[in-house]
């Protein structure tokens, strides 16, 4: 559990009157919520605009992996560079711009006629995005009290969990019934509504020497790395894993990870000290956050493609069926950080992982016909499991660095989110893949078609992974009743088989969780180089 430690006071200007309600910790969290809300809703709802987009801007399919994946890259990329920016020059207006940033590349967005530059304009939404999360984190470590820190990254976790079970919602309706430019259009009205909350009431709190100069070597460094890292992570499924653009791209992370070090721990305004990691709560944090992701989005991952591709729902009746989730984690949220508060962040994080192990256990006797209540006792433990996970690590990486360093930090937590879901994604979708290319065949003997020779099963097993089954045209409709069929079957045991490995992080998590204990907050950033 995070110490108590001494808060910067900001002083009202020189000459002025504080405006009433100006650094209320509470205004600060309803700002900072509303920013960050924004980059949540266009996360879930880009997805669900994809087939319109395709349709009227004539995209291919390698287009839209670049609207998704060019935003991620930049996202991940500039994280901790934009936290560092914010403890150097201020949360709060390098929240701001993030704000007024996000906001008018949702609006080019929304207006682009060509595909290309929908892309270019994704990669700048992802460095505006990059400097909202963590000086949200920044300005909340900053406003709060220690002992009330939990409670706080638990409202704000709440509000993440209903902007999530929001956005399939909401863009499904305004793709259904306005046009798919309207997903990006929503954005405006949120931002201004937190740009004008943001500029009244929050407190422009932040460390370091202002003239100080930027690492920029170790920008360069960090950057080429997390860059390397998640290009090979998210391309890793159509290079595969084994091939040799994967592992370049990967062993240049590694040999830029190194240089990076050596860098930062001889340069006298490091951009990450290195000292941060000597908090064991803070550098476990880090790991358990990428692992909770990896799990959670992971298995959320295929989810997404059981309901809407073997049970032919619609983007807004599948946001309905994983509503129990949300809904379970918006209100455990906030008791989770009040329970981590009285009792310290261990019970709870190794509880949360256990109830989300269960969880991914329980979904693995889900089968091809479960229905809405079969599903939700599973998904409502998940929501329950994973919500203090959420608040407990990002407390004790992010209450456990100095003020001085709370951007840092906060960036620090949502790169290792960022990489721990990617990796869930690509890794889990391989050992899906290769699930069902082994049992395809036996499926398809025992609905007493052909057994595929192992071309034709190369050819299938991508689609089937997604729950597509590959039926040729002009087949009879009998056949392909059963094609579905074995295609579902083998479909469900690629599913069940990521939700035992996601199951299995989450339990190797939960023994990780021991080593959690109350952390001392280091005040001086000049103490961690």
């Amino acid at each position: 559990m995070s110490q108590p430690v001494a808060q910067h006071s900001v002083p009202a200007a020189s000459g002025r009157t504080a405006r009433r309600g100006h650094g209320n910790p509470w205004l600060t969290l309803i700002a900072v919520a509303l920013g960050v809300i924004m980059v949540t809703l266009d996360t879930t709802v880009v997805a669900i605009a994809n087939p319109a987009i395709s349709r009227d801007l004539g995209a291919s399919l390698p287009d839209l992996q670049w609207v998704t994946n060019g935003y991620l890259l930049a996202l991940a990329v500039s994280l901790i560079t934009a936290g560092k920016l914010g403890d150097r020059l201020g949360h709060k207006p390098v929240f701001l711009i993030g704000v007024v940033g996000f906001a008018l590349a949702s609006a080019g967005i929304g207006l682009s006629k060509d595909i290309g530059l929908m892309i270019a304009l994704r990669v700048v939404q992802g460095l505006f995005g990059a400097m909202l999360q963590p000086t949200a984190l920044g300005l909340l470590r900053a406003a709060f009290p220690a002992e009330r820190l939990n409670l706080a990254i638990g409202i704000w976790s709440a509000c993440i969990a209903a902007s999530t079970a929001a956005g399939p919602i909401a863009g499904g309706l305004l793709v259904q019934h306005i046009n798919w430019e309207s997903v990006f259009f929503i954005n405006v009205p949120v931002g201004v509504v937190a740009l004008v909350v943001g500029g009244l009431f929050l407190v422009n709190a932040r460390g370091g020497d202002r003239g100080s100069s930027f690492d920029i070597p170790g920008i360069l460094l960090l950057s080429g790395t997390l860059f390397s890292l998640v290009w090979a992570v998210i391309k890793a499924p159509s290079y595969g894993w084994g091939d040799v653009k994967t592992l370049a791209f990967l062993s240049a992370a590694v040999v830029l990870l190194a240089f990076f070090v050596l860098r930062e721990a001889k340069a006298r305004e490091p951009l990450l000290p290195l000292g941060l990691f000597r908090s064991v709560p803070l550098s476990v944090g880090a790991v358990l956050m990428m692992l909770m992701a990896f799990g959670m989005f992971g298995g959320m991952f295929f989810l997404t493609f059981y309901l809407q591709s073997v049970h032919l729902l619609s983007p807004v009746q599948t946001g309905v069926r994983l509503l129990p989730m949300m809904l379970a984690m918006m209100v455990a949220s906030p008791a989770a950080g009040g329970l981590i508060s009285k009792v310290g962040p261990r019970v709870p994080l190794v509880a949360g992982m256990v109830f989300a192990a269960v969880a991914f256990l329980g979904l693995t006797h889900i089968g091809v016909d479960a229905g809405f209540w079969a599903m939700t006792p599973w998904f409502a433990l998940l929501g329950i499991g994973l919500s203090p996970v959420l608040v407990a690590a990002t407390d004790i990486i992010v209450g456990n660095a100095p003020v001085a360093l709370a951007g840092v930090a906060g960036g620090l937590q949502q790169v290792a989110m960022q990489v721990g879901g990617a990796l869930g994604t690509s890794v889990l979708g391989a050992v899906m893949t290769a699930k069902v290319a082994n049992v395809l065949p036996g499926h398809m003997k025992d609905a007493g078609l052909p057994v595929p020779t192992p071309a034709q099963v190369d050819l299938m097993k991508e689609a089937i992974s997604q729950g597509v089954a590959p039926v040729p045209a002009n087949t009879r409709p009998e056949v392909a009743r059963l094609l579905v069929r074995a295609s579902n079957l083998s479909f469900i045991d690629g599913m069940h088989l990521a939700f035992t490995a996601s199951a299995g992080i989450m339990f190797v998590a939960a023994l990780l969780s021991l080593l959690v204990r109350a952390g001392r907050q280091v005040e001086g950033a000049a103490a961690l180089v």
